[in-house]
């Protein structure tokens, strides 16, 4: 099927460049709103008397389920329709439902708020990173997947900066307020600048009319060993970066006694500057060195997977605060590092109108394992070992969850030796693009 629209021009309002950096900005306040409650735990659990258990249920499950279910269907969505209205109206809702965490008055009905921000935030990112892969050539693609993943570290900064001075000064429920509105601005500057680009223009391969099944695309996905290994690696680096990222801030307060503003900046200043530079050298460097051997995109996560390791018992361990925050800055920087590389890797293995889908089959997998259970188990964890270890019981539970990042290495050196086979079988089953002479 022709497409007979203009091309989308590099810069200018409009331009690429101008739709990467909308897109991003949507990343952004998806994780303010997505990361917020961490910073806000300790004075939700006083207002309500939550268990630790309880909290890791909110902060996980209760978004994480319907983010990830819902994610599928929404990624079919997008494979079949306007991308750009399909992300506007998911931003629209998810961003009222962070407005609308701040005006309840149970617990119960701060989780269902909860559930519903995950369910806009579900509709965002499939739809965002096949347009980003229409919008450059493959050789640009890692990074500008990086570029869109810093969003995560600069939602992070937002939310914990912001949040934890918000929060101190006026209340949790103001920072909620603070936290949604930008999120409904954005709904109309995207509406007003933004296009859909055309689908696998910038791809050597040309796209099928029809987007196929759900069916067929899952069992694709399947068949590609390069897949199941990344997914595992991806969903393992998650469950360790979803719980660092929900109960340190916590750890924080009960064992080095910082206050709510001081954990923000200091969260701020890791996982959001220091750790948006490394989320886009991630993407950088796997661009620069799969330009000649793809096993590059899986080789870099795998790096920033190990590298957390030799410092996590530093990290949890020390009674000086100085100490722990030093060691704290290579986990905590490297979170979602993975993203750029491994996003690249997911949309070479499948056709064009199953990107979308193959993107949400992996965000699905990443999250129930990584937010639905990385916050969980750390709960968990720290209620069980609360009556040997007092406060310091959050220590031992973030430590152990550091094993998540031992099984990533594993799955991305994996996937890394069935990458080039897998990408050389889809590619050569591809059709050839039609010819303009």
């Amino acid at each position: 099927m022709s497409d007979d629209r203009p091309a989308i021009p590099e810069r200018g309002v409009g331009g690429r460049n101008w739709i990467l950096g909308v897109l991003t900005s949507i990343y952004l306040v998806n994780f303010i709103d997505r990361q917020i409650l961490a910073i806000l735990l300790p004075q939700v659990k006083a207002e309500f008397n939550l268990s630790d258990t309880f909290l890791g249920l909110l902060v996980g499950p209760t978004f994480a389920f319907f983010y990830a279910t819902m994610g599928l269907p929404l990624a079919l969505l997008a494979d079949r329709v306007n991308r750009r209205k399909l992300i506007a109206a998911s931003l629209a809702l998810f961003s009222a439902m962070t407005i609308a965490c701040g005006l309840v008055v149970q617990v119960w009905q701060l989780a269902i708020a909860r559930v519903l921000t995950g369910v806009g935030e579900a509709g965002t990112g499939p739809a965002s990173q096949t347009m980003i892969t229409d919008l450059f050539p493959p050789e640009r693609r890692g990074r500008a997947q990086a570029i869109y993943a810093t969003g995560a570290n600069l939602g992070v900064l937002v939310a914990f900066a912001a949040g934890g001075v918000i929060a101190q000064a006026w209340g949790w429920r103001v920072a909620f307020f603070a936290a949604g509105l930008p999120g409904l601005l954005l709904t109309v500057l995207l509406l007003t600048t933004v296009r859909d680009p055309q689908r696998g223009a910038r791809d050597q391969v040309k796209p099928q009319d029809d987007a196929p099944p759900l069916g067929a695309v899952l069992a694709q996905l399947w068949r590609s060993r390069a897949f199941r290994y990344t997914a595992l690696g991806a969903c393992s680096t998650c469950f360790t970066s979803y719980a660092l990222g929900s109960f340190f801030p916590s750890f924080l307060a009960r064992s080095h006694g910082m206050s709510t503003a001081d954990i923000g900046f200091t969260m701020a200043l890791i996982m959001g500057a220091c750790g948006g530079l490394a989320t886009y050298a991630a993407g950088h460097f796997a661009d620069r060195f799969g330009r000649n051997d793809p096993r590059w995109y899986s080789y870099i996560p795998a790096i920033a997977a190990f590298a957390p390791l030799p410092v996590a018992p530093i990290c949890f361990l020390a009674q000086d605060t100085g100490i722990a925050l030093a060691a704290a800055i290579i986990p905590l920087s490297l979170t979602a590092a993975f993203i750029g590389p491994t996003i690249t890797i997911i949309q070479r293995l499948v056709p064009v109108r199953s990107r979308a889908t193959a993107v949400a089959t992996l965000i699905l997998i990443d999250n129930i394992v990584g937010l639905g259970l990385g916050p969980q188990f750390v709960g968990i964890a720290s209620d069980l070992w609360k009556p040997a270890f007092g406060e310091d019981s959050l220590r031992y539970a973030l430590l152990a969850a550091m094993a998540g990042s031992a099984v990533s290495v594993f799955g991305f050196v994996m996937a890394a030796r069935h990458l080039r086979a897998d990408i050389a079988a889809r590619e050569s089953a591809a059709p050839a693009p039609a010819s303009n002479g």
